[in-house]
């Protein structure tokens, strides 16, 4: 019996599988597909997103092998209007956003999976599944395999939300995108992306790893559904070239002659959709099964690694008998509000970029567009992009109030930077780097950490493992435990506290959390 089965390779199934792999838990992953994807969607990573590879131990030569971009210039009735600066650091945003394709980041993750001694099962599609008081069934051709947990990656289309009977509500954004790889002699700059709007069209052009290549893509035709609701038919892969070349050549003016070889070509309506819950018993959801939006903003990819890593500390602490299964409520809590909000602005996004109507068009042409010339404005896109300040501070784990001893530093809930710490032995290290599979507990000194380093392995149990690190000259006061997944999960100046705090709100050592039944 698999403690964990997971239906997707995707991302965010992958990631999910390494942290649970990592963590010492029993996991499968199945893939409908016979092999991996050499095409993508998503274009790179944010901030964030590399920060949870890198945590996971999947980084790797990634940086070094993506398109670094600087800045994205957008054009509007072909003049340039803005130069929105994302790769320049902010107190909050240290390293800038990669451009690479999907693919890469899913290579890396296997090879960090296949590291850890999980290989995906390729041709292996899930027909069905149901859940009991002891476990789930997954059906597949040709075997009936019995699991404890079972997680859908299965993407927009999730044959496990189904199984499970979970709602996808939501609606139609753009009826028909336009997507194309191509390698171009393109007179534009490669560490930009490059944006033009005129009226209700729009164009984008990315810079990708290789020589001389390019992502283009557009809404398709009309960017708004057809006279009585009807779609617009979607065109064929030799119209979708033909139609981005048209659009090239209408907005910037270069032939399509310029497109010496067509890499890829896809079309895809724009939904949004949010599941109705994350969790049905021993069945989750995470990525795209339980959440589908705009890619404008580049959100997708990226907030479903997160949900990955949220999720894998949690289930591994539940598979390994050291938390109650309430626990995984809080995965739903935490994640749920970030992707209902990443629906909500990308969702805007896409409304402000295609202007819907000849009022909106004129506020984004006058207004919307030469505002983000504006350095503080460049600052607040760039850093709300980046999802490094996502918190979960106001969730069931996290700490609405200060404490009483400190008005100053990070509450619990907040995403701990990558401080500079020595481990036990005096050795430089950093935070994230020692994370992953493992809590971290920060203390000043080697002794001042001891008695709170006990309550936490007494409480976490032995099969899962709490790092010392130690952050003498650091701004931060007093003792901190750090989750894997770097944010933070008590602060305080008690050792019995610290031990009330994992029993109450992790529910370990036979705590119990409220929420949902237990399965």
């Amino acid at each position: 019996m698999s403690a964990v089965v997971i239906a997707g390779a995707g991302p965010t199934g992958l990631a999910l599988a390494c942290g649970l792999a990592a963590a010492g838990a029993a996991v499968r992953v199945l893939d409908k597909r016979a092999e991996p994807a050499t095409t993508s969607r998503a274009l790179g990573l944010q901030p964030r997103g590399a920060e949870v590879l890198d945590r996971l131990g999947a980084l790797g030569d990634l940086p070094g092998r993506s398109v670094r971009i600087a800045r994205v210039v957008t054009h509007v009735d072909g003049e340039p209007m803005a130069s929105l600066e994302v790769g320049r650091p902010t107190k909050l945003v240290r390293k800038p956003g990669l451009l690479m394709s999907q693919t890469e980041v899913e290579a890396a993750l296997r090879r960090r999976l296949n590291s850890l001694g999980v290989e995906v099962e390729w041709g292996r599609e899930l027909l069905s599944a149901a859940q009991d008081a002891s476990g789930v069934t997954v059906c597949c051709e040709g075997e009936r395999i019995r699991a404890d947990w079972l997680v859908g990656c299965d993407g927009a289309h999730s044959r496990v939300r189904t199984s499970a009977g979970i709602g996808f509500p939501g609606v139609s954004v753009i009826e028909s995108f336009l997507l194309a790889d191509v390698r171009a002699e393109l007179p534009f700059a490669s560490d930009a992306v490059s944006v033009w709007l005129r009226g209700d069209a729009m164009l984008g052009a990315f810079p990708l790893p290789g020589d001389r290549v390019w992502r283009l893509m557009a809404p398709g035709g009309a960017a708004h559904p057809a006279p009585g609701g009807a779609a617009h038919p979607a065109p064929g892969a030799d119209g979708v070239v033909e139609e981005l070349a048209r659009q090239l050549r209408e907005h910037t003016g270069v032939d399509g002659s310029a497109v010496a070889q067509v890499l890829w070509s896809s079309t895809f309506r724009i939904h949004r959709r949010l599941a109705s819950t994350y969790r049905q018993g021993r069945i989750l959801l995470a990525g795209d099964a339980a959440h589908i939006h705009s890619p404008f903003g580049g959100q997708g990819m990226n907030t479903g690694l997160g949900d990955a890593e949220n999720l894998a500390w949690k289930l591994a602490l539940v598979v390994h008998g050291a938390a109650a299964p309430r626990l995984l409520d809080t995965y739903e809590a935490e994640r749920r509000p970030i992707a209902r909000e990443v629906l909500a602005s990308t969702s805007s996004l896409t409304r402000v970029a295609v202007g819907t109507s000849p009022a909106a068009r004129a506020l984004r042409d006058h207004v919307f567009v030469p505002l983000m010339n504006r350095p503080f404005v460049q600052r607040l896109i760039w850093e709300q992009s980046s999802q490094l300040k996502i918190h979960y501070r106001g969730g069931p784990l996290g700490t609405r109030t200060l404490a009483r001893w400190s008005a100053r530093g990070p509450r619990a809930g907040d995403r701990m930077p990558d401080l500079a710490c020595r481990d036990a032995g005096g050795a430089p290290t950093r935070l994230h780097a020692e994370l992953g599979s493992r809590w971290a507990l920060l203390s000043p000194t080697p002794h001042d950490g001891e008695a709170y380093l006990a309550e936490a392995r007494r409480h976490l149990g032995p099969a899962v493992p709490v790092v010392h690190l130690l952050t003498s000259g650091s701004r931060h006061a007093g003792v901190m435990l750090v989750r894997p997944d770097g944010h933070l999960a008590w602060r305080g100046d008690s050792a019995a506290a610290l031990g009330s705090r994992l029993r109450l709100r992790f529910g370990t050592s036979s705590g119990h959390l409220p929420g949902k039944a237990e399965a």
